[in-house]
């Protein structure tokens, strides 16, 4: 907040009631604004400022009321103290803008602008705050001080509803007058017009120089006069400023004899504009003296839905004036009609008389407002005319007439002869995709792809010529022509190529929209290929080459890997008899060889592979990589072990690792072994024999990484290479040694899950009943235990409870009771049971 607006504020104050709700604890108008100064001076966002004031309880009509007294007063001074800056500033000789701005107004429906209160329209402030201001204050939902009743606020939604399902059409140049940037506000600073007026309110200069110095400044005043000092009051209003001179010249020439008087005009009166019709806000403006009819209009938001760009009448004095056409600026940059207005003036914008849709392949689709006289031509005019793909003979018009439509085709010589109506709708369609003189070649020749045909290209040779003609790789011996019948259905015309070219065979003349097709050695192989699988760096498909050996084939693959067995290399080889009548016994040919460095060494000597080969480079099964398993917890070395043999086991890791700490717990030790893609499917197999369902989510599968395997690590240790104790470990698989626990857990169905201390040699019902004992809907035959080593046992005896083990409570199953049809149903079955064993008995 600057100082000028500082003072203000403090204006207000002098001015602002202490009323509000001072009794009930609410800010009176007076606190608010001193709320706001002192906050300003904080350098508090205005946002906050207003959002502070809502949460003390400040409603919205509190605040506009501020508002609106603030800028109320706001306004007053700025008047006041720009005639006192004219006043005392006599040097001050350039004009600003002194009409009023623009204030952004939420548009209405027609039938909502009878009571303001049945919109909901958004906070406008204008004292000092920013966007997010309206944003905070934005009413979106039922509030009492728009509504009167539920009534309105229903119809409300009905209309906003209407509103967003059927969307305003776009209107050229409908949105002019809405243009940020685009104002139309008047350029003060130019010279004065020599047929402007003065009238009250004029700030104007009287100049004296020669034989006399001085300088008189002062503001016409309501009678029309303008003070002299020293002279008295001097008529001026209604007179231009050439008048007005003239008229000082002769009333001051007695007193300034061989001295030189001219008048100057500063600042400008405002003047008072009507703004009728179809426009979004009509009313009464204050503008400055030099505002044109578009500044008008801009002030009054543009037309409306209904209103009219082409026929806008200015009125002056009860006479029409002047008529303005909007598209004739828009189109033409003429401001013919845009004439400046005087004080009186009368803006009224009709309704349009004719607004045609244009559509397809124009420059600029969309609707237009068009004159009683202007065709079909002039539309296309400013739609922008045809695109470059148009088809342009002939135009599509429908148009509504009676209770049918009617459709008119129009040619290029009625275009501009066409009269339009009121919701004509026009379409422009685009050419065909066809061609009118077109050949193509295709295949093997150096320039393939569309000819003109003319002149120049008229027959077959002729065309090959032009495309460069033959490719080394080319068939000459046939070619293939593909041609178009009258029914546009394709026919094949086969074709000498080596005749046609040497002249020894007829050459063909060539029709529209013909297509050449040249095969080519190259095309008829592209698709042969060799495959190597196996040990090689980069095993994959191959393009077939001739000559290419095994030996080729490796190295072009990247080489044999570290892995590749030097023993033996297979090569499978197609049954290919063009000739063959019946089919062979043997379906496949196979050939093996030995490698030594990279090269064959034994087999079929000069062997070369042939299209659609496939080599196998066999993994060497003298080769293993190492794999390794992990062991953490209570053993002297922790760390990642190699498995050093096929049967490697769970002792032989204990061992490895230096053996089991003192406060190692052997029987609760567990293994983590890797969920591998085999493990994946069979769960999902499983899952699939449960649920009965063929389309299982694998989601939840894909999140497993390891999967328990229960172990005795007490028993593995005792019994080394036992088959039921001492398992054999996998690649991957995780030893978890834990340290000693004398803890019970109790969890299900009991009245208080519970962690207790081990007890040697207690029954099942002492630990139930440390958890309180069990639920009313505790399966009590189905109690498990689960054991910190990842077994799984009944609890048939104290024995199966060890130390670190939980015991688990499942809950009943649900049971569903019959239903009353039920019921009767198995009465009336059991009464037929009994009628059947009765005469059985009988």
């Amino acid at each position: 907040m600057n100082f000028k607006k500082f003072l203000i504020a403090i204006t207000i104050f002098a001015i602002l009631p202490l009323t509000g709700n001072a009794q009930s604890g609410k800010m009176t108008d007076k606190q608010i604004m001193e709320y706001v100064i002192k906050e300003n001076s904080k350098g508090t966002p205005q946002s906050a400022i207003v959002k502070n004031l809502i949460e003390k309880g400040v409603d919205i009509s509190q605040i506009r009321r501020v508002r609106k007294n603030y800028e109320k007063e706001l306004k007053k001074q700025q008047e006041k103290n720009g005639l006192n800056e004219l006043d005392n500033k006599g040097d001050e000789r350039s004009r600003k803008n002194n009409g009023d701005k623009r204030q952004e107004k939420t548009g209405k429906s027609t039938s909502m602008k009878r009571n303001e209160k049945q919109r909901p329209k958004r906070a406008d402030y204008s004292w000092d705050y920013d966007d997010e201001v309206n944003q905070i204050l934005e009413i979106n939902e039922y509030d009492e001080d728009y509504f009167d009743n539920d009534e309105e606020y229903e119809e409300w939604l009905r209309w906003k509803e209407k509103t967003e399902k059927n969307p305003k059409i776009k209107v050229f140049g409908r949105d002019i007058f809405n243009k940020e940037k685009l104002t139309f506000e008047p350029d003060m600073n130019i010279a004065t017009p020599s047929d402007y007026r003065l009238g009250p309110g004029d700030a104007v200069y009287v100049d004296v120089w020669g034989a006399s110095q001085k300088n008189y400044t002062g503001t016409v005043s309501p009678d029309g006069n303008i003070d002299i000092e020293g002279f008295g009051p001097v008529q001026v209003s209604g007179m231009t400023v050439a008048q007005a001179n003239n008229h000082l010249r002769s009333t001051l020439g007695s007193r300034y004899a061989g001295s030189n008087v001219r008048l100057t005009v500063g600042q400008t009166k405002t003047i008072s504009i009507n703004v009728m019709g179809a426009v979004k806000t009509p009313g009464t403006y204050t503008l400055s003296a030099f505002a044109t009819v578009f500044h008008a209009l801009y002030m009054a938001g543009g037309t409306d839905e209904i209103g009219s760009l082409r026929n806008i009448s200015v009125f002056r004095n009860g006479k029409q004036i002047t008529t303005v056409d909007v598209y004739d600026y828009i189109l033409n940059g003429n401001l013919k009609g845009n004439v400046r207005l005087a004080s009186g003036d009368v803006i009224i914008v009709n309704p349009y008389e004719c607004l045609v849709n244009i559509t397809g392949k124009v420059k600029r689709p969309m609707f237009y407002e068009m004159k009683k006289n202007e065709s079909l031509g002039t539309l296309i005019g400013y739609a922008g005319g045809f695109t470059g793909d148009a088809y342009q003979k002939n135009v599509r018009l429908v148009r509504k007439n009676g209770n049918q439509y009617s459709v008119f085709s129009i040619d290029e010589f009625e275009r501009n002869g066409f009269q339009l109506s009121d919701g004509d709708s026009v379409f422009v369609d685009s050419t065909l995709q066809r061609y009118s003189n077109m050949v193509e070649i295709k295949g093997a020749v150096f320039r393939p792809g569309m000819y003109q045909v003319d002149g120049n290209i008229a027959t077959i040779r002729q065309l090959i010529e032009n495309a460069g003609g033959f490719t080394e790789d080319a068939i000459r011996t046939r070619g293939i022509l593909h041609r178009r019948k009258a029914d546009r259905s394709l026919e094949v015309v086969a074709l000498d190529l080596e005749g046609i070219h040497n002249h020894t065979a007829p050459d063909i003349s060539l029709r529209n929209e013909d297509v050449l097709f040249i095969p080519s050695n190259k095309e008829l192989k592209e698709n042969q290929k060799l495959t190597i699988t196996g040990e090689v760096l980069y095993p994959g498909d191959y393009e077939y080459a001739e000559n290419t050996t095994v030996e080729d084939l490796i190295l072009q693959a990247g080489g044999p890997t570290e892995a590749t067995s030097l023993v033996k290399v297979d090569v499978s080889r197609r049954i290919n008899n063009a000739k063959g009548s019946t089919a062979p016994e043997t379906i496949a040919q196979t050939f093996s060889f030995e490698l030594k460095e990279g090269f064959v060494v034994n087999g079929q000597p000069g062997f070369t592979l042939q299209p659609y080969d496939e080599v196998f480079v066999r993994r060497s099964p003298g080769y293993m990589e190492q794999e390794h398993v992990t062991i953490t917890g209570e053993v002297t070395f922790t760390g990642k072990y190699v498995l050093t043999k096929r049967n490697y086991r769970l002792s032989d890791l204990i061992k490895a690792a230096g053996g089991l700490n003192k406060s190692a717990y052997a029987a609760g030790a567990r293994l983590e072994r890797l969920f591998t893609e085999d493990d994946k499917a069979k769960r999902e197999s499983m899952l699939k024999a449960i649920t009965g369902n063929d389309t299982i989510d694998n989601s939840l599968l894909d999140v497993i990484k390891t999967r328990p395997v229960g172990i005795n690590l007490d028993k593995a240790i005792a019994n080394p290479g036992n088959e039921q104790w001492d398992i054999v470990l996998q690649a991957g698989d995780k030893i978890v040694v834990p340290e000693i626990s004398n803890t019970i857990s109790i969890n299900g169905e009991v009245m208080l899950p519970n962690t207790v201390a081990y007890k040697e040699g207690a029954k099942l019902s002492y630990y139930i009943n440390q958890a309180g004992g069990y639920t009313d809907k505790a399966k009590k035959s189905k109690v498990f235990i689960v054991n910190m080593n990842g077994t799984i046992s009944r609890s048939n005896s104290s024995k199966s409870i060890q130390p670190g083990s939980e015991i688990v409570v499942p809950v009943k199953a649900e049971k569903r009771k019959l239903s009353f049809t039920e019921i009767i149903s198995m009465g009336s079955l059991m009464g037929t049971l009994g009628a059947i064993i009765a005469t059985l008995v009988k």
